[in-house]
């Protein structure tokens, strides 16, 4: 792990802020701690360069080679690569990551210099003497937030994972890993403070800060994982029941960036510029350069389904052809109303209906699973067994969330049915439902070992 000091943290955050939300005289790359807080204008500016960091090479960037979106939907069945840089991607498309993967490391280290971002930002909120109490609860659950859904992913991908909350750095260099369980149970505690921390109320009208019902909303797929499904269900059923937020009927509305059904979504770096999912994901006239979506899921689809007519597009060449994901359309110079959507109501609605339907309350459950089926022009399912219900489940939320965040590799791993993937993925095995923990960090730190299983 990378050794960023308190200072040079919140420095570099504040300097670096794509936003432009403040100017610093001066500038240096190290500010004192004093000064980033002073005022709640230069802390915002301090977590708006989080988010932009968020925005630009993150896991939850909406795509990209280091984005989760893009690297899990190649990963499981959802997205063909065609891109051999030789930086890993290939092999994580194969399933064949190895120790040394490129794309791994850089992915692992991306995500714990945030993780400390986020650290100086609790540590200088707590500390700061300038702020209001409001101000301080503000800026410490958002940061309480984000550093939760980054640990919640890198568990999700490698497993018992190294917890801090410290901002030293000698003691970051050593740190263990805390087993899954544990873990979970940490991530439920911050979860729970951030929540108590933050309001329902955006601080910007275009959601692009996340607010309390973000955080119960992360809360409630912690506990889809530790099969704590009462506790799922009446963490989904509170952001239902919540006035902020409305079904959206208008699948051609469901990525414009004012709808009531969105929960948090990330801003342009400038106005016009082209979303990342909309400009990764582009190709015309041409082979792809990079990923298309694969025969197996444009095969799920049904001719009718909506989705499949609005939310992917056919692209043929020298008497080839293959899809791209259309879910985003503006390009740059074009773009006034699409953002990366991160979290969307729709996504409460399969956390709601998979907590009931494993409650054994399949008819209770129905209706959620059945909204966005109807949106797409599909017949309501009706009378499913248990089973049925998750295997349901499961294909409705893949024709929905495909390259939006690892949705269905994330759901065949915690539903015990990755080996569903043996009929598409020729290399698959039982153990690569982890991936390996980079080697550059164990040799770093011998605390780290034993490596996950099979590498």
């Amino acid at each position: 792990m990378k050794k960023i000091s308190f200072l040079f943290c919140l420095g570099v955050l504040l300097l670096n802020s794509c936003e432009g939300l403040v100017e610093v005289d001066n500038p240096t790359n190290q500010l004192g701690t004093e000064q980033v807080f002073e005022t709640i204008q230069t802390a915002n500016a301090a977590m708006a360069g989080l988010y932009a960091d968020l925005r630009d090479r993150s896991l939850i960037s909406g795509a990209g080679y280091y984005s989760v979106s893009t690297l899990i939907a190649s990963y499981a069945d959802d997205l063909d690569c065609y891109n051999n840089d030789q930086n890993g991607n290939m092999d994580i498309y194969h399933n064949q990551q190895q120790v040394s993967n490129r794309i791994i490391a850089s992915l692992w280290n991306t995500t714990y210099t945030q993780v400390y971002y986020t650290n100086s930002i609790i540590h200088g909120a707590e500390l700061s003497t300038s702020l209001s109490t409001d101000e301080k609860n503000q800026l410490k659950g958002e940061a309480l937030l984000i550093r939760s859904l980054l640990y919640f992913y890198l568990h999700r991908l490698f497993g018992a994972i190294p917890y801090t909350s410290s901002i030293d750095y000698e003691y970051n260099r050593s740190l263990t890993k805390t087993e899954s369980t544990i873990l979970l149970e940490q991530l439920e505690s911050d979860l729970n403070e951030a929540i108590s921390l933050l309001n329902d109320g955006y601080r910007n009208t275009q959601r692009i800060y996340p607010n309390r019902k973000v955080a119960e909303m992360v809360l409630a797929n912690v506990y889809l994982t530790e099969q704590k499904y009462q506790l799922a269900e009446q963490m989904a059923s509170g952001i239902l029941q919540s006035s902020l937020y409305a079904f959206q009927p208008d699948l051609n509305e469901v990525f414009h960036n004012t709808g009531s059904h969105i929960l948090w979504q990330l801003s342009l770096q400038n106005s016009g510029d082209a979303t990342k999912e909309a400009s990764f994901y582009y190709f015309s006239d041409a082979a792809p350069h990079a990923y298309a979506l694969s025969d197996d899921l444009v095969g799920s689809f049904a001719e009718s389904d909506l989705r499949k007519q609005n939310w992917m597009t056919q692209v043929s060449f020298n008497g080839d052809s293959w899809y791209r994901p259309y879910k985003y359309k503006n390009l740059s110079g074009t773009n006034n109303n699409e953002y990366s959507v991160v979290f969307r109501l729709e996504e409460v609605y399969f956390i709601l209906a998979e907590a009931l339907a494993k409650q054994n309350r399949q008819d209770e459950a129905l209706p959620y699973l059945n909204a966005t089926r109807e949106r797409a022009g599909l017949d309501a399912l009706t009378n499913l067994s248990s089973e049925d219900f998750i295997t349901e489940l499961l294909a409705e939320k893949r024709r929905e969330f495909f390259t939006e965040f690892g949705h269905g590799f994330f759901d065949l791993k915690r539903l015990e049915r990755l080996d569903e993937l043996n009929s598409t993925k020729p290399n698959w095995e039982d153990f690569k439902a982890r991936w390996p923990l980079p080697q550059s960090e164990l040799l770093l730190n011998a605390n780290l070992y034993p490596q996950n299983e099979g590498y």
